[in-house]
């Protein structure tokens, strides 16, 4: 028997947005505080744990008039390298839920089949055939018994649950022709804190014989001939859009990268291990590609930076147990 924490599947409570039109923003040192006023510093848009150079002037009561605001700005990137002419393509898929009431095993097989060319025309073969990486973003099964917070041994156990069973065997096709990157996310049997750690390949019997699976951590990067990559699981987004507000998820993408950390909310309101010399979600270089997963609809903008010309595309993969055969291939090349 499985010796973990019990946790309800469903929330009691949907997650929803905790900020309010009476919130205001301070600023904080050993001194004390002092209350931060104008309309350009917006206490919608700003969270804890961000760093920003505020040019001020005092007002009568003594409060922070904002006049000017500078942020930290995308990071510096990396040349993007010269265009083989061959079009190379990376496929997304999160949320797959497998074991889940909405998991549909016809449309998971079918995906499978798609992307290794079995199904299609000629043209889609083709482009199949140009495949040259799979991205699994988080919440691959839906959490077994309950579980989360399991230590290595007890997820040695899971192994032998239905859900991770057939996800094994589905992977496995796709790892037989095509390299394959599989994240943790929250549903996941992995740590609850993050980054969180690779799913233990034990987990995965038929997967681990090939030498094209790699268990990552969440966050993930990785290199594509010389294109950057980087991406979460979504957890980071969830958490920034309770405590502020955006007009559409990829503004809060956009924002962690401009801010240059991924998870500005850590360890306030979202589980983080604590790190005493240094900050992992700190971001020193600019990605190419930055993609978030377990999000409510597919979204993509191409964002570049004001003074070093820095392009970064910015992906929302959608969850594929609830949006069906919707899944994102992205051109390497894209530029």
């Amino acid at each position: 028997m499985l010796r973990c924490k019990e946790r309800s599947l469903t929330p009691l409570a949907k997650p929803q947005n905790f900020t309010h039109s009476d919130y205001y923003l301070v600023l904080e040192d050993g001194s004390g505080r002092v209350k931060l006023r104008g309309t350009l510093l917006l206490p919608c848009v700003y969270v804890t744990g961000i760093v920003l150079a505020l040019h001020r002037k005092e007002t009568v009561a003594g409060d922070f008039m904002v006049k000017n605001i500078l942020e930290v700005g995308l990071p510096p990137q990396i040349d993007l390298p010269l265009n083989s002419g061959d079009d190379k393509y990376v496929v997304f898929v999160s949320g797959l839920s497998v074991g889940s009431s909405s998991s549909n095993p016809l449309h998971f097989q079918l995906f499978v089949d798609h992307i290794t060319g079995h199904l299609g025309d000629e043209k889609e073969q083709g482009i199949a055939a140009q495949i040259v990486q799979v991205v699994i973003v988080g919440n691959s099964v839906e959490n077994p018994r309950g579980c989360q917070n399991l230590g290595t041994k007890d997820q040695s156990k899971l192994s032998d649950s239905e859900p991770i069973k057939e996800l094994d065997i589905l992977l496995s096709q796709i790892a037989a022709g095509i390299p394959l990157d599989i994240m943790p996310g929250t549903n996941d049997p992995a740590n609850f804190t993050m980054p969180q750690q690779p799913l233990h390949r034990c987990l995965f019997p038929g997967l681990s014989t090939y030498n094209t699976f790699r268990s990552c951590t969440n966050p993930h990067s990785f290199e594509l001939d010389n294109v950057k990559f980087l991406g979460t699981s979504g957890q980071n987004i969830d958490d920034l859009a309770k405590y502020s507000d955006a007009k559409d998820k990829l503004e809060f993408v956009e924002r962690t990268l401009k801010w240059r950390h991924i998870a500005p909310t850590a360890p306030n309101t979202l589980g983080c291990y604590p790190f005493s010399d240094r900050d992992p979600f700190f971001l020193e270089t600019c990605s190419r590609v930055y993609f978030v997963g377990n999000q409510d609809k597919y979204e993509t903008r191409l964002i570049k930076g004001s003074e070093e010309g820095q392009a970064v595309r910015l992906i929302c993969v959608p969850r594929f147990s609830v949006s069906s055969l919707d899944f994102l291939k992205l051109e390497l090349l894209w530029c």
